[in-house]
């Protein structure tokens, strides 16, 4: 019986070839192979189809949602991580994610590779012109660029770094018109990074003047806020593990300045949010800050105190009184990236004041204590700035500075900010 049934099959197989070979639809093997596959897989995946809807019902008051959710899960390992994200809209502020961080990074060695190879170029060029006779023309161009440079030199140094005045007198006077001009007041009071922009339509000297930074409440609530989104941050002679050698020790002497010394109301937080995850260090600090702005809403002024990270030959330290002083930097985030513009979801409607705040901080550090400020720094992102018109990131000094540098440069802050901040 099963010889004869196998002859059947072999017969009609055989039939069938030659009746599609005769209506030209060779190959005729060719297709029965291919019909018998693609039934194969149609079954195949049906089977799946059952066993995986099955197991599914197993599961009771399973949603449809769900159940998609599961399985793009399974395939994509890496879409459960977005459980893990906070929904507070500054995690992006520490320096984004770590994907963005990474492609900054390619960007700024790319960008450096292209800025050394164009150094490289013009070396050239320069080599090769000297070779050549120049005409009157090119001599006299080379000349006005030669005193152009030299302008420019002099006005970056025409402040000495020490400081020589007596405390409580200017030691400089900064020409006020000068400030009215954009090249100047970038090139002596900022430096742009590259990942952001600006123009003279948000820089302006002669608005950021006009604004009164002055206190307005009374001392007998809570004034200035200082805080830091960075508390780990320490110097190169600070004890591990121990905050108060670091910024939170600085911070604390800063206080007791303005406290005792300016009659200022200050209150200091110690809170630390960058021990388990410094990236997203600004995130964790949101809420706390939210939190202590709706306890005390008598705070006008809002400090994040940090300390910079520089290349291990660079030294941040100047003389003030006598007295070896870290420097210090008035950083502000702008919220825009010279790639993606605006950034929409991190508005500050504080802007302006923020950089009316910390240019006449670094005005009347110039004028007061020459060299003793840095350029003004400006980026591209938020950094929990817009809470309060007046506020303002300070990096004292870097992790080539001691302990006690960094300490020295509070007795000047806590001066500048008097002559900013009381009221006359």
């Amino acid at each position: 019986m099963q010889l004869f049934l196998c002859g059947a099959a072999v017969l009609f197989v055989f039939v069938c070839w030659q009746n599609m070979a005769k209506a030209g639809e060779m190959p005729a093997m060719g297709r029965i192979l291919s019909y018998l596959k693609e039934e194969t897989a149609v079954r195949a995946w049906k089977n799946c189809m059952m066993v995986m809807v099955a197991k599914e019902e197993q599961e009771e008051n399973i949603t449809l949602q769900n159940y998609l959710l599961r399985q793009l899960e399974s395939f994509y390992p890496i879409y459960g991580f977005s459980e893990t994200l906070t929904d507070y809209d500054t995690e992006i502020e520490s320096d984004l994610s770590q994907e963005l961080l990474a492609e900054n990074k390619r960007e700024d060695q790319r960008l450096e590779q292209e800025k050394e190879g164009e150094e490289e170029k013009e070396q050239e060029k320069e080599k090769g012109k000297e070779k050549k006779e120049e005409t009157k023309e090119q001599k006299k161009e080379q000349e006005k660029k030669s005193k152009k440079k030299k302008q420019e030199k002099e006005k970056k140094t025409e402040e000495p770094k020490e400081t020589a005045a007596q405390p409580g007198e200017k030691a400089v006077e900064i020409s006020r018109e000068k400030l009215k001009d954009f090249d100047y007041l970038v090139q002596n009071f900022y430096q742009v990074d590259r990942t952001t922009t600006i123009d003279g339509s948000q820089l302006n000297a002669q608005k950021f003047l006009e604004k009164s930074m002055k206190l307005e409440g009374g001392k007998e609530d809570v004034q200035i806020l200082i805080y830091h989104t960075h508390s780990q941050e320490g110097y190169i002679d600070s004890t591990p593990g121990d905050i108060n050698t670091g910024v939170v020790g600085v911070a604390e002497y800063l206080t007791k300045l303005l406290q005792e010394k300016y009659g200022f109301n200050v209150m200091h937080h110690t809170g630390t949010y960058d021990v388990k995850d410094r990236d997203n260090a600004y995130s964790y600090a949101g809420p706390a800050l939210e939190q202590i702005l709706a306890e005390h809403p008598s705070i006008e002024v809002v400090i994040d105190l940090h300390r910079d990270g520089v290349a291990d030959t660079t030294h941040l330290v100047s003389e003030v009184n006598g007295k070896q002083t870290a420097q210090i930097m008035f950083f502000n985030g702008l919220s825009r990236t010279t790639k993606n513009g605006e950034i929409s979801y991190l508005k500050n409607p504080y802007l302006e004041d923020n950089l009316a705040f910390s240019f006449q901080m670094k005005l009347a550090a110039e004028e007061y204590y020459p060299g003793f400020a840095r350029s003004n720094y400006l980026k591209g992102y938020r950094y929990n700035l817009h809470y309060r018109p007046k506020s303002l990131l300070v990096e004292v000094g870097a992790q080539t500075n001691t302990l006690e540098e960094a300490m020295n440069a509070m007795e000047p802050l806590a001066d500048i900010l008097h002559k900013v901040l009381a009221p006359q």
